[in-house]
């Protein structure tokens, strides 16, 4: 048993360094898998980032366990001729995007500890999910995951700044946002190659999942659409966007929809029950993992329009 879980764990090790491409010189991308978050892929599903410059290596979020974050820093250290990773960046909480972390302990200058930065609220949302997570990768993995550890930011950004990183040769921006997809939403650019690494405020294919606010994530959909800098986005699931802001257009689509749809809703005095069994079950084309999330969508969206509007 203990050889064939190894060899599970070889195998996720394997197929996750072997995705790692370049987007654009000196940006690398390892693209997860368009599933949801679990045993059968070794919690591979989120699409994984790094911006090389001359000094280090910053890295975007690390996967949804401590294999895959290994095999991602393995896959960078052969991309990058061995550069020291000053920093990783977690774009937000969930835990397909952050539990490799600690396979980048020592990965600094010298063998140090790089500096762990994310959104202001990610300490807390890490605090108050975390222990779930690791409950929950324990239950649903078993003895084919190796145990990992939460850790938390050692430098935050605030909502509504902007913060520039120094790679040597290359400045990066972090971006927090207010609540929209989550409440510690955080994108990346890096102006050299206009690259726009959106973490999950951005979903291709994959469907979105709203864990935040649906209005506010709207909103900073807007903001993101009037960016004219970008030249490739690299969304949190789904394959790399090459037109910009067209890009945004299906997301949009479906979350406008969602609130339309809730809102009639409401307007005709619809409990809960009677909007996700009305809506719930729409087939939504184009789409993938409709009847994982949707349902999802439609009661957090009903909770939040039925105060707000």
């Amino acid at each position: 048993m203990r050889r064939l879980l190894a060899l599970i764990a070889w195998l996720w090790a394997g197929a996750a360094a072997a995705q790692a491409v370049a987007v654009a010189p000196g940006v690398w991308l390892h693209a997860g898998k368009l599933e949801d978050w679990g045993p059968s892929n070794g919690g591979d599903v989120a699409n994984l980032g790094a911006i090389e410059g001359e000094r280090c290596v910053a890295v975007i979020d690390t996967g949804g366990s401590l294999a895959t974050g290994r095999a991602w820093r393995a896959q960078l250290a052969v991309a990058t001729g061995g550069k020291p990773v000053c920093w990783v960046i977690d774009t937000h909480a969930h835990p397909d995007h952050v539990l490799g972390n600690a396979a980048f302990r020592g990965a600094g200058p010298g063998g140090a500890d790089p500096e762990f930065v994310g959104h202001a609220r990610l300490p807390a949302a890490l605090a108050a999910r975390g222990p779930y997570y690791l409950n929950a990768l324990a239950r649903d993995f078993g003895g084919a995951a190796e145990p990992t550890a939460i850790v938390a930011p050692t430098r935050t950004v605030a909502a509504g700044q902007v913060e520039t990183l120094d790679l040597g040769g290359r400045r990066i921006e972090l971006q927090a946002w207010p609540t929209a997809h989550t409440d510690a939403d955080l994108s990346v650019f890096d102006p050299t190659s206009g690259t726009l690494f959106t973490g999950d405020l951005l979903f291709v294919e994959h469907l979105p999942a709203l864990d935040g606010k649906l209005l506010g994530w709207l909103a900073v959909m807007d903001r993101l659409a009037a960016r004219s800098d970008v030249r490739a986005a690299v969304p949190g699931h789904g394959p790399v966007q090459r037109q910009w802001p067209q890009a945004l257009a299906p997301q949009r689509r479906y979350l406008e929809g969602l609130r339309d749809g809730v809102r009639e809703a409401l307007r005709a005095n619809r409990s809960l029950a009677e909007t996700v069994d009305r809506l719930g079950g729409k087939d939504i084309d184009g789409w993938q993992l409709t009847e994982r999330f949707h349902k999802r969508n439609v009661t957090a969206a009903y909770a939040e329009l039925e105060w707000s509007d």
